[in-house]
């Protein structure tokens, strides 16, 4: 089973790509939370020069709401996880799978939510 939902854009800088991604996660009802610069974090802390990588830690949150209703420590495994990196072809875009992420539960009911916000992420992912 896949962990990702993906896209290479072409013809975008990372920047450029970030917009775009953010856009249709609103689009979809998310907001990004949380924002890690991955190739800044690896040269400051271990001086070392990575492609232009970043996380943008996405939530919609009535999701979430359903999701913490149904399974309390469901919040060990939010927000969903989109990131950008830069790629030979271009900017690869990859969205978490929460199907996949979320296997290892066995509560239909939050399975069921997990697939609803799958469908949101990969509309995201089909919207770039």
């Amino acid at each position: 089973m896949t962990y990702t939902i993906d896209r290479i854009l072409t013809g975008y800088t990372l920047d450029e790509a970030e917009s775009r991604v953010r856009d249709a996660l609103s689009a979809q009802g998310f907001g990004v939370l949380t924002e890690i610069d991955v190739s800044a974090t690896m040269k400051k802390k271990l001086d070392k020069e990575m492609a232009g990588y970043k996380i943008l830690g996405a939530c919609n949150p009535n999701m979430a709401w359903q999701a913490i209703g149904l399974e309390p420590k469901i919040g060990s495994m939010l927000p969903c996880n989109v990131i950008l990196r830069e790629v030979d072809s271009g900017i690869e875009v990859s969205a978490i799978d929460p199907l996949a992420s979320m296997a290892a539960i066995d509560n239909e009911r939050l399975k069921a939510v997990a697939g609803q916000v799958r469908d949101l992420l990969a509309k995201v992912i089909a919207a770039l």
